[in-house]
């Protein structure tokens, strides 16, 4: 018996010493990006930043490997952003309203009811690229892509068809975000305002009955347990971008900081094809869960419109840029110009 256990404690020994052997990539990495996400462990926006890393340290024979922190143990944007500043951390994934503190012209995707399709945003945001790389290089920091929430969603405790119910609900409006609480004070709403890892327990306390967010993204935060209606039309949309330090590409040789460029492309376009296709099913699932869908008045959407106006009227030129949203604008009305010739 005590031979026995002498030889599992070995046996135990051996394995640790195993573990404890740096790996060859480990070994021999030269270069160490430490990067944080609000994304949580396991959701589509992780799994996919996870395959782009493993792709880096092959491709540069394992000298340039990644430590990263998903789920916001590093905290939430701000609190990312200052360490990527101290060189704590060298790259994130950020939400919209945390960088735009940053590069404000980043918003201007994000003003309410603006987009009509998919169509509408990938060509509004291949135009606006560059104009997007210059403002975040401006800072110190390189855009290597943007990612995507998707088109978002009124989901409350009870049913909103129309602009009357949705001002008599408790609603949610993300901190530090400028275009939405000047969209809603347009409205006539007062909303409260909370960072993402609020949200869910403010659900659950009851401090709000309203949020905004994207099918998935409902599922994934949890939300979705707390909100038993969603209304059909789309209320914005939500997006984010892939950061990293400018100091720690430009620390890297010329070959590798190309090779994570190329690399980020192909993987950031998968994580927009599988986003999508998470929206979708993350729809049906929470149909089958009990969520109910209610259609929102044609008057409604009308109305939605008039108050987007108003609040570009007070927003552009101080939260973005004017430069910004007329090339944004353009885009849009030469899409929407081609779609009425061709009849779509």
């Amino acid at each position: 018996m005590k031979n026995s256990v002498h030889k599992a404690i070995v046996a135990i020994f051996l394995a640790l010493a195993i573990l404890l052997v740096p790996l060859d990539s480990q070994a021999k990495s030269k270069y160490v990006f430490k990067i944080a996400s609000l994304a949580p462990n396991g959701s589509v926006w992780a799994t996919h930043f996870n395959n782009f890393a493993e792709e880096v340290t092959e491709k540069s024979n394992g000298e340039i490997t990644f430590k990263i922190y998903p789920g916001g143990v590093m905290g939430d944007d701000r609190a990312m952003y200052r360490k990527m500043r101290i060189g704590q951390l060298h790259g994130g994934g950020f939400t919209m309203n945390g960088i735009s503190q940053i590069v404000p012209d980043f918003r201007v995707l994000g003003i309410p009811v603006l987009f009509e399709s998919h169509q509408e945003v990938d060509s509004v945001i291949e135009a606006l690229f560059p104009s997007f790389q210059k403002s975040f290089t401006e800072k110190g920091l390189e855009l290597l892509a943007t990612t995507e929430v998707g088109f978002i969603y009124t989901m409350s405790a009870n049913p909103i068809e129309d602009l009357d119910l949705l001002r008599k609900s408790k609603c949610w409006v993300p901190s530090n975000d400028p275009v939405n609480q000047a969209f809603f004070s347009d409205i006539g709403i007062s909303p409260i305002q909370l960072t993402i890892p609020d949200v869910l327990p403010s659900l659950q306390t009851g401090l709000i009955d309203t949020v905004f967010n994207s099918f998935y993204g409902s599922i994934v935060l949890q939300w979705f347990t707390k909100t038993a209606y969603i209304t059909d039309a789309p209320f914005g949309y939500a997006y984010g971008a892939m950061v990293f330090s400018k100091n720690a590409m430009d620390r890297l040789p010329i070959k590798y900081a190309e090779m994570i460029r190329d690399v980020s492309k192909k993987h950031f376009a998968d994580l927009l094809t599988d986003t999508r296709k998470s929206n979708k099913e993350a729809l049906q699932a929470l149909q089958d869960n009990g969520i109910k869908i209610i259609h929102a008045t044609p008057q409604t959407l009308l109305e939605l419109k008039v108050h987007r106006e108003r609040t570009v009227a007070k927003t552009v030129g101080k939260v973005y840029s004017q430069e910004i949203y007329d090339k944004t604008i353009q885009v849009l009305t030469d899409i929407r110009i081609m779609a009425s010739v061709k009849g779509d």
